[in-house]
């Protein structure tokens, strides 16, 4: 007995809590679903590689100097 009036007062002051944050407006939409917060701006990733053996401009200029300065590829 003393079980089924536990369960009664929680299931009562979860109601109350309910209402009291969707009074408050507690993030929910007009059709009653939860109001996501806004996203933050995705950060840019470096236009570049980092590494220098990865930048396939730094591997032109240096087979363009490779082959200038002896006239071969190696």
């Amino acid at each position: 007995m003393v079980f089924l009036v536990m369960m009664l007062i929680a299931v009562a002051v979860v109601v109350l809590v309910m209402r009291a944050a969707a009074a408050q407006g507690g993030g929910q939409g007009a059709a009653g679903r939860p109001v996501r917060p806004p996203r933050r701006p995705r950060t840019q990733r470096p236009t570049r590689p980092l590494a220098p053996d990865d930048d396939p401009e730094f591997l032109r200029e240096l087979e363009r100097r490779t082959k200038r300065d002896d006239g071969s590829l190696s």
